[in-house]
């Protein structure tokens, strides 16, 4: 199965300064961003060719995939924040090292990692499901119009 972390092998959570934790954790929220604006195209796509995507041989798909879609964003938005959140007590812990117990927070952001990882994953294979069905829909109808 494909790593998608982003932090180096072994121990680096456990063993990195906070400041390096916190430029780790800015690279995650400029992901999530760019993910967002992603969920954003995909769902442009579909509005685009709504029309075509939602015939009758396509509905029970397009109506899942834009369930998951929908439920996506949702949790996107809900790993901004909690990163965003996460920045600010390292910031905190930059500022004043003693003011979180370091072993709970540094187990909080591998699991702040995990979940950010397993929603790229679900996201990636979304994104390419949608591509298919987008691409195998369209040529349907390139073909219906070029046909006499």
């Amino acid at each position: 199965m494909e790593n998608l972390r982003q932090r180096p092998k072994g121990d680096f959570t456990w063993q990195a300064q906070w400041q390096q934790l916190y430029i780790l954790t800015e690279h995650w929220q400029s992901d999530l961003q760019f993910y967002k604006d992603d969920i954003r195209f995909l769902d442009h796509l579909i509005d685009k060719y709504f029309i075509f995507l939602t015939q009758k041989d396509n509905l029970d798909e397009m109506r899942e995939l834009t369930k998951r879609l929908t439920d996506e964003s949702k949790e996107c938005d809900s790993l901004i924040e909690k990163t965003t959140t996460h920045l600010s007590h390292l910031g905190q812990l930059i500022d004043d090292p003693y003011k979180y117990d370091s072993h709970q927070f540094r187990g909080e952001h591998e699991k702040l990692e995990d979940a950010i990882a397993a929603f790229i994953k679900k996201f990636r294979k979304n994104k390419k499901e949608t591509f298919a069905i987008t691409e195998k829909v369209i040529g349907k109808e390139i073909k219906k119009r070029l046909m006499p």
